[in-house]
């Protein structure tokens, strides 16, 4: 039955090459499992605890959603491209959407919902590929590299590395600090087991880093930790998973919130980071699995454009933020994996872990953010490949990455690149280089960041 579902022996891989394979593209991604709902939930940050969805709703969402769309990728595809809820994006909903527009949980995930049953409209219109050939490569690397930056700042943020300075917007954290040392604990064993190359060296090193602060946490009479339930052994390990915002946490209140063309803004937005890190992923794990075609090409691209979007909705109704096809599957493909067998074993992990939400409740913020800079880390990397020596291509690209973690806004930093890209491309006589999709996107972002003065000067 595998034989004739995967095509096994015609992609020369086994069952066992396939099963291992699995294992190990979830391993390198099953952080997401608790970085994911505390992200969301904002864990570390008192102020904002009750702002998110809930911790145990939201990884029973991440479990679900992860676990479904890759058994869907799988078996639809035939590729072994997993999928989870996207870094970048979810911090996008969460310190943007919530903290930053003070939308309500609910309106966020309605936006993730909204850009996915968008996304899902060009992919079957055949227009997904045209749109991102309007954006030029050098800001779609800039968003990636961006949004990286971004959520390493979350990362030190949230470790206590990092605090709000007095007088300076930041400062060093309090070295001196149990919490914070628990952060830098868990950077070194991390980054030891990033150097050695360890399979699931994220997970791992999420999971010592817990047990590291529940000793010091229990050796200092659980005075460590501000935050009830974290660094502490819970009475239960396993509970039955938590559905309680599946299907009915979301809504369309963001129109109401904002208003119409802000509205819009965001959610082209979103739209624009899903959209160009998903054909990124697949166009790289595809060429190091060999499935490219000689025009670098990837066959049956449609199908995964379609399940990746299917994702972006599925993750908007769980509340889950948005799922989108992860780069980790790269490390599944590097053990051997070459069909959809792989991604549906990986589907199948991410379900059994729906049932442990006691015990990841345990895990402290401190214990994530290492998770986080290390991701953020890679997700950077490809800034070598952006042209900073070409000031047409580099000055737009700088202000993208720049102004997204500065201003804790992803829609500021695409909006201040898009702007000055087309500017310095007109001054210098070179409108014809500028799509005309970006010309329309542009003059959208200036009525973004004008809307505020407008509704000033109107009131």
């Amino acid at each position: 039955m595998l034989e004739r579902l995967f095509r096994l022996s015609e992609n020369r891989t086994t069952v066992k090459t396939e099963v291992i394979a699995g294992f190990t593209t979830f391993m390198t991604m099953a952080y997401i499992i608790f970085v994911n709902p505390a992200i969301l939930n904002f864990s570390g940050i008192p102020d904002l605890k009750d702002m998110g969805p809930g911790f145990a709703p939201t990884l029973a969402a991440t479990c679900l959603a992860a676990g479904l769309l890759s058994i869907a990728m799988g078996l639809v595809t035939n590729y072994p491209f997993a999928l989870a809820s996207g870094m970048g994006l979810n911090a996008v909903v969460a310190f943007q959407f919530i903290v930053g527009m003070k939308l309500p949980w609910q309106a966020a995930m309605g936006v993730i919902f909204i850009q996915g049953l968008i996304i899902t409209l060009l992919v079957i219109t055949g227009l997904r590929e045209s749109v991102m050939n309007a954006i030029p490569l050098s800001l779609k690397r800039a968003i990636g590299v961006g949004i990286g930056l971004f959520i390493l700042f979350i990362g030190l943020f949230n470790g206590g590395i990092v605090k709000s300075g007095t007088g300076i917007p930041v400062t060093m954290g309090d070295l001196d600090n149990l919490a914070v040392f628990v952060t830098i604990m868990g950077i070194l064993i991390t980054s030891y087991l990033m150097a050695k190359k360890v399979k699931g060296a994220l997970l791992i090193g999420i999971l010592v880093t817990t047990i590291i602060a529940i000793i010091i946490n229990y050796a200092s009479g659980l005075k460590v930790f501000t935050t009830p339930g974290v660094a502490v052994i819970p009475a239960s390990i396993f509970a039955w998973p938590d559905f309680s915002t599946f299907g009915a946490g979301f809504n369309f209140d963001i129109f109401l919130k904002v208003g119409f063309i802000t509205a819009v803004i965001t959610i082209f937005t979103i739209m624009m980071a899903d959209f160009f890190d998903t054909m990124g992923t697949v166009i790289g794990v595809g060429g190091e699995g060999g499935f490219l075609d000689k025009e670098g090409r990837l066959p049956r691209l449609k199908k995964v454009l379609l399940v990746d979007s299917l994702g972006a909705v599925f993750g908007g109704l769980s509340s889950a933020s948005s799922v989108t096809t992860y780069i980790e599957s790269a490390s599944g493909v590097a053990e051997g994996g070459r069909t959809g067998l792989t991604a549906v074993i990986v589907g199948i992990l991410f379900l059994l872990c729906l049932f442990i939400a006691p015990l990841a409740g345990t895990i402290p913020a401190q214990a994530t953010a290492p998770a986080l800079i290390l991701v953020g880390f890679y997700m950077c990397s490809i800034i070598k490949d952006i042209p900073f020596g070409d000031f047409e291509e580099g000055f737009p690209a700088l202000l993208a990455i720049t102004i997204m973690p500065f201003t804790y806004s992803i829609t500021n930093g695409i909006g201040a690149g898009f702007i000055i890209y087309t500017f310095i491309k007109l001054v210098r006589g070179k409108s014809s280089e500028v799509h005309p999709m970006m010309y329309g996107a542009t003059i959208a972002f200036i009525v973004y960041f004008i809307a505020p003065l407008i509704t000033s000067l109107m009131s």
